[in-house]
């Protein structure tokens, strides 16, 4: 079966951070110097539920004085700013929308980051994140997500990512194809376009 669904990891694959400020992680820290100690699910907390820096902190009981919040927000929001899309990102999801597939994103991320996708990508065709779904990858949930958004079948998807295991052995055991990037070339696709052209080649 034909593939008509391309299913795009998010950061590291079509975008990319700079430098980043980690605002969430500084919470925790925070947190730790209160006293409070960090918990196996505090990861899975921030990718699964909608919080912003203040909902966070308030949910982990982590006590924040305002002039610290601001500059975090502050912070986060020249963090946004920064954020660049991948010049093969764009052109490659160009390319697979124009032969007429679908494109969706699929990411474990807080929900701030998810303004900065929607900025530079503006058209895709869905936008599965693990903060809105609550699942994050590698759960089958949040893959299962990203195909009923088009109502594609795994025979008609393939995923890829810049995490082996998370956009392409977990989609693969969910019955999709997945392929990995490797922008130093060391395996899998270095760039998009080629596994766009690939992708396209293949039908």
């Amino acid at each position: 079966m034909p593939v008509s669904l391309a299913i795009f990891d998010a950061f590291g694959t079509l975008l990319k951070i700079g430098e980043g400020c980690h605002p969430y992680r500084k919470i925790i820290r925070l947190g730790i110097e209160q006293g409070r100690r960090p918990g196996s699910r505090d990861s899975q907390d921030l990718l699964t539920n909608p919080l912003d820096l203040r909902e966070a902190a308030e949910r982990f009981g982590i006590r924040v004085e305002p002039s610290m919040m601001l500059q975090l927000e502050s912070d986060l929001e020249s963090e946004l700013a920064s954020i660049e899309a991948y010049c093969d990102g764009v052109s490659a999801v160009k390319t697979l929308k124009a032969a007429g597939l679908s494109v969706v994103v699929c990411s474990n991320l807080a929900k701030p980051y998810a303004s900065a996708i929607e900025r530079l990508y503006p058209d895709l065709d869905g936008y599965i994140y693990s903060f809105a779904v609550g699942a994050a990858k590698p759960s089958i949930e949040i893959y299962h997500h990203a195909l009923n958004s088009v109502s594609a079948t795994p025979k008609e998807a393939c995923m890829i990512g810049d995490s082996r295991l998370l956009d392409c052995d977990m989609p693969a055991a969910c019955g999709l194809q997945g392929f990995y990037l490797d922008r130093k070339g060391g395996a899998g696709y270095a760039t998009l376009d080629l596994f766009a052209e690939a992708i396209l080649l293949a039908r």
